[in-house]
């Protein structure tokens, strides 16, 4: 499910290249494309995050499931920019909801908080996966003089498969050990939830750090672009010509360092201390965007792509950490808490730089300014997590209630 969202979300930049020319719009019109989308999925995981709890994982995972194959079969006879947001916005809307399904169902198949952090990287890895493959289809598809559409048709066959697995698969029972508390579970009590510090602290460190990483895959290609004044894009500034290919396909060595770390967080979460490498690979971070503006293109040619490595378990961590702190059977709320701040800041953060560099007479450089002040407040509220750990009190109650781990056993992880 992760790999299939990220195939039709991450190959945006290459959809809107074509749409543009194909109907004729503006960029601020072409932007819609992924702004809606945001939206779609930011207030779905606000206002529908609490059906995973009420209706049950399976339910509300099919649910999903339909309406994302819906809009994506639907791209089949999508002949107009409108009716093409539309639908885009429609599938933004289906992933709010089947996410947050899924995201809750892998507190159900834990057997203890370091568990959910490892197999939460995992599946966060396939969606690292799906930013790589995305992209390439797209490509292939328009070389191959295909209409990018069937990308969406192709995430609509695996869709299917996926609804026929997910209804015969056994999934976990929570119901009957909450059954009190599930009845209580409505949209008055989700949005509740965004004023609890838990979740408001673990969401507001999804919003700063999805700021800072779309920086990357945003605004990168224009600030790695020898003269950005010209229409054409030219590499000509880098004399060695594997520097001039790393800068033309940056963004895919970003998404691939960003998966094989995520593959390497499965162990790496299951063994060490979690507020330390995030800590550590934040203020990597700060350094490496710091040192890349600094040292110019040159540098960061090499340094903007190396932050996938660092980026690659933080926010896998922060929606496993900012979960558990909540018993089983308010997962799914707190995941759309959550996921409204991701989105929201999937949103904002490249809005916000793309003013600021615009203000600044257009160089890019200015947008990843910003996006280092991001990474900076990230590192400082990492810094503090990893001193006072507030939350170790927390994790260890609901490790003890829900997953049946002992005091003793919860303090030597």
């Amino acid at each position: 499910m992760f790999m299939m969202f990220a195939m039709t979300s991450d190959s945006i930049g290459e959809i809107i290249k074509e749409v543009k020319v194909a109907f004729d719009v503006t960029n601020a019109q072409a932007s819609l494309m992924h702004s809606l989308p945001m939206l779609g999925i930011a207030l779905s995981g606000l206002l529908l995050g609490f059906l995973a709890d009420k209706l049950g994982r399976k339910t509300t995972i099919i649910l999903g499931l339909s309406l994302f194959a819906l809009a994506c079969y639907s791209f089949l006879i999508a002949n107009d920019f409108v009716f093409i947001v539309s639908l885009m916005s429609l599938s933004g809307i289906a992933v709010g909801i089947f996410k947050t399904g899924a995201l809750a169902l892998i507190g159900d198949i834990s057997s203890s908080n370091k568990q959910h952090t490892a197999t939460m990287n995992g599946a966060e890895a396939f969606f690292g996966v799906g930013a790589i493959i995305g992209p390439l289809i797209v490509a292939w598809l328009i070389h191959q003089g295909v209409a990018w559409q069937y990308l969406y048709v192709i995430a609509g066959g695996m869709c299917t498969l996926l609804i026929i697995v997910a209804a015969f698969v056994r999934y976990p029972s929570y119901k009957h050990q909450h059954h009190d508390s599930v009845k209580k579970v409505s949209l008055k009590h989700s949005l509740a939830l965004v004023k609890n510090p838990y979740a408001l602290g673990f969401s507001m460190g999804a919003f700063l750090y999805v700021a800072a990483e779309s920086a990357i895959y945003v605004w990168m290609p224009s600030y790695l672009v020898c003269d950005a004044t010209t229409l054409k894009a030219t590499y000509d500034c880098y004399a060695d010509g594997a520097a001039r290919q790393l800068a033309i396909y940056s963004v895919t060595a970003f998404f691939i360092l960003r998966a094989l770390g995520r593959f390497v967080g499965i162990w790496m979460m299951s063994r060490l201390n979690w507020a330390l490498v995030l800590m550590l690979f934040s203020g990597a971070i700060v350094i490496c965007f710091g040192v890349g503006l600094a040292g110019g293109k040159q540098l960061a040619l090499y340094l903007f792509p190396l932050t996938g490595i660092f980026m690659s378990v933080i926010y896998p961590t922060f929606n496993s950490k900012g979960i558990s702190c909540f018993p089983k059977h308010q997962h799914g709320s707190v995941a759309g808490v959550i996921l409204f701040f991701t989105a929201a800041g999937a949103a904002a953060g490249p809005l916000i730089m793309g003013l600021v560099s615009d203000a600044m007479g257009g160089d890019a450089k200015y947008g990843f300014m910003v996006a280092t002040g991001f990474a900076t407040l990230l590192f400082i509220g990492l810094l503090y997590n990893y001193l006072c750990d507030p939350t170790a009190k927390r994790l260890t109650e609901i490790e003890v209630r829900d997953y049946g781990v002992s005091t003793s056993q919860s303090a030597s992880r």
